[in-house]
């Protein structure tokens, strides 16, 4: 009997498990306490450095970027690890330790070297002659690096419980790369990008990119490092290319050093992952380690779960409440969708529907405000626009996004006949009503924001709040528990950490090689000062931009391109990059390079490809969205009270009619003729005046008389809530 009584309330049991990587390690004995040890120090160094001991910014972003990039190192292998157990590995044998040997030697003399700047007091600068630093330094670094590198890709470790020797000395490169730029920095930041720096600066630098690379390709995938790659060719191949393209080129010294200064690698997305992305990783986190995850979700089976297509309900909710918080699609499908598709699949919904909705739901996440998986914060740095502004600016969109999703999984409920998962299987909504109070982070953190705290100083409040909150749960936050949520944290951070130094590399040519401008004059040109082809351009490059790419790295590159040229042309720059950022979320459920639907067609088992068109489908509204605020700029709260309304009512009724369209079901089964107008009638609310809402009312009032006439009740879906 008690055990029937307790079941439903741990439906979400596991939502907040750790989630591992194919090619995570997973460390024991010794070596996990010394990784996770690391993990907390680099967690709690933030932490501290945020709130009580403020550092001098380029010595701050070194530790962030040069720490991150080590402990990538020794926490992920180069390669997958095989599912099922394999031969090991010798690691101790002659030959293995022969190989390693030169590249080990290598970066060990460069780290010596790198070491003697703080024990000597003597940097490159008072070298003995030109080549010196180059030999003893800068060689054996790159030399070493490139060995390891190699060595690493085709002598792989197969042993998930133990760190590679290979990436335990690339970690050391990566500390090495760090030490040499923190000494030198108060002379980098006068000579680098110029014709005055060293050759050991440049060395440095390039040991410094290919690393970053190395670990973005490690935990982003390829699709980032290729791009970086593209610029970073662009910069040296500029005098050959033709029309907007074409630059003068630069030499490696000049442009490796320029690109790891703060106008690159250490510029503004390293200075948004080690402020506000770290932080608000380590909130979730905490909310992870509290089990308050486990909450959301249970309320969201509590609330929506007994209704007709009720887990695919619940993954509207629930993902969407997640994905706000941890900053990435995919992760969020892993993590909330290993429950939801599984159910939602149960209850009728193909794999690739299932799949999809969570998907849509988990991508729009990172739209919903007050966080928005970190892109408001990385939109306020690069607009100099208040966070205040962007959040309350980002209300009315998020939810047309979510009513969108919402409308589409219950009209393919309605369509099927689906039911909702029985009562005696969901948590007693009644209990779940008691512990409210477990949202009360999230509103401490919206409170403090809104009452003129600062980010930081809110976010570490909503943290502390979290494990407060916890000793009201049977998941009490102790000391363990909380040096646990700042272990994960780091392990989440890591690829935020990588992706928004890869893209500080893109950031870096735009404004080096003045892309971004010629772009924008590009971009007036083919538009001919027409606003809304320019806005239909902006979208298509902030999509291919975005394909493949976390949020955070495809949102500031493409602002760093359109942005620019969108404000050009007379567009407010709030609209203009809520446009862009809109556009690089929605990159994550667009074929056919969707990594939120390929992560849920893994759990699916359904085709990636149908999976991601889907979604796409699912999540149509986002397409639709960014032009409705730019006509209505009443969307993002801009107008009177009475414009606000009127906008928001005909909004919801055009995303209702476009939901209709897409499902082929408007109280009742939609023929074709009647679904191309229906999309007519959804259409024309966009403008947002008077006039077209009209015409899409009468439209939608004259499709329910026909439907209500002619659709016999037999064609009627009969899915109860």
């Amino acid at each position: 009997m008690t055990t029937d009584q307790t079941k439903p309330d741990l439906i979400a049991d596991g939502v907040d498990a750790e989630v591992f990587t194919a090619n995570q390690r997973q460390p024991i004995g010794h070596m996990a306490l010394i990784a996770a040890t690391l993990c907390v120090l680099y967690s709690g160094f933030h932490i501290a450095v945020m709130n009580l001991y403020p550092l001098e910014p380029w010595t701050y972003r070194l530790i962030h970027v040069g720490g991150g990039l080590a402990l990538a190192f020794l926490l992920y292998s180069s390669s997958t690890y095989a599912k099922t157990p394999t031969e090991q590995q010798a690691m101790a044998n002659k030959s293995y330790l022969l190989l390693l040997a030169p590249g080990a030697i290598a970066v060990t003399l460069a780290f010596v070297q790198a070491a003697a700047f703080f024990i000597t007091d003597l940097g490159v600068d008072q070298a003995a002659g030109k080549t010196a630093m180059v030999a003893s330094y800068g060689y054996p670094l790159i030399g070493g690096i490139v060995w390891l590198l190699v060595m690493g890709w085709f002598v792989p470790g197969r042993d998930r419980a133990r760190i590679d020797p290979t990436d335990a000395f690339l970690a050391l490169a990566a500390i090495t790369v760090a030490l040499y730029i923190i000494y030198h920095a108060p002379f980098l930041r006068l000579r680098a990008g110029t014709g005055l720096a060293k050759d050991a600066d440049m060395l440095t630098s390039i040991a410094g990119v290919i690393l970053i690379l190395e670990v973005t390709r490690r935990l982003a995938g390829l699709a980032l490092v290729i791009i970086a790659g593209v610029f970073i060719l662009y910069s040296f191949v500029g005098p050959w290319l033709p029309g907007v393209l074409q630059h003068k080129g630069y030499s490696a010294s000049r442009f490796f050093t320029y690109i790891y200064t703060d106008q690159g690698i250490l510029g503004p997305t390293t200075a948004i992952s080690s402020t506000y992305i770290i932080l608000f990783v380590a909130f979730a986190a905490f909310l992870q380690a509290s089990r308050v995850g486990e909450y959301f979700v249970n309320f969201a089976f509590a609330a929506a779960g007994g209704q007709r297509g009720g887990p695919a309900k619940v993954a509207v909710f629930g993902s969407g409440l997640m994905g706000m918080i941890n900053g990435t699609s995919a992760g969020n499908v892993v993590a909330t969708g290993s429950l939801t598709i599984p159910l939602m699949k149960r209850v009728g919904y193909k794999p690739q529907t299932a799949a999809a909705v969570e998907a849509a739901a988990s991508s729009g996440g990172q739209i919903l405000p007050p966080i928005m998986g970190a892109g408001a914060f990385i939109m306020s740095e690069i607009t100099g626009i208040a966070y205040s502004e962007i959040v309350i600016a980002a209300i009315i969109p998020a939810l047309l996004y979510f009513a969108s999703v919402f409308f589409n999984v219950d009209l393919y409920a309605q369509k099927y006949g689906m039911k909702g998962l029985p009562r005696n299987e969901l948590p007693q909504f009644s209990k779940l009503a008691k512990q409210v109070y477990l949202f009360l982070p999230i509103i401490i953190l919206i409170a403090a924001l809104f009452m003129g705290y600062s980010v930081i100083r809110a976010g570490t409040l909503a943290m502390a709040a979290a494990a407060v909150v916890s000793w009201l749960t049977p998941y009490k936050m102790g000391p363990k528990a909380i040096l646990f949520a700042l272990e994960i944290a780091t392990k989440m951070s890591l690829q935020l950490v990588a992706v928004c130094a890869a893209a500080g590399i893109i950031v870096g040519v735009i404004a080096l090689t003045g892309v971004g401008t010629r772009f924008s004059s590009l971009l007036l040109g083919l538009a001919d000062q027409n606003q809304m082809v320019a806005l239909f351009f902006a979208m298509i490059v902030s999509i291919v931009l975005g394909m493949g790419m976390p949020t955070t790295a495809a949102y500031a590159v493409a602002a760093s391109v359109i942005a620019p040229g969108l404000i050009q042309m007379g567009i407010e720059p709030l609209t203009a990059h809520f446009f862009i950022f809109y556009f690089a979320v929605m990159s994550a459920i667009t074929p056919p390079v969707a990594l939120a639907a390929y992560a849920g067609a893994a759990i699916a088992q359904s085709d990636p490809m149908k999976t991601s068109v889907e979604s796409f489908k699912m999540g149509l509204a986002a397409f639709v969205v960014p032009f409705m605020f730019f006509t209505s700029p009443a969307l993002l709260m801009q107008g009177t009270w009475l414009e606000i309304l009127h906008v928001v009512a005909t909004a919801g009724l055009g995303i209702f009619l476009l939901s209709s369209t897409v499902q082929g079901w408007f109280f009742g089964q939609l023929s074709t003729v009647l679904r191309v107008v229906l999309m007519v009638a959804a259409l024309s609310m966009i403008e947002g005046s008077w006039f077209t809402d009209v015409i899409g009312f009468g439209v939608a009032v004259a499709v329910w008389a026909w439907q209500k006439k002619y659709v016999t009740p037999t064609t009627l879906a009969h899915g109860s809530d």
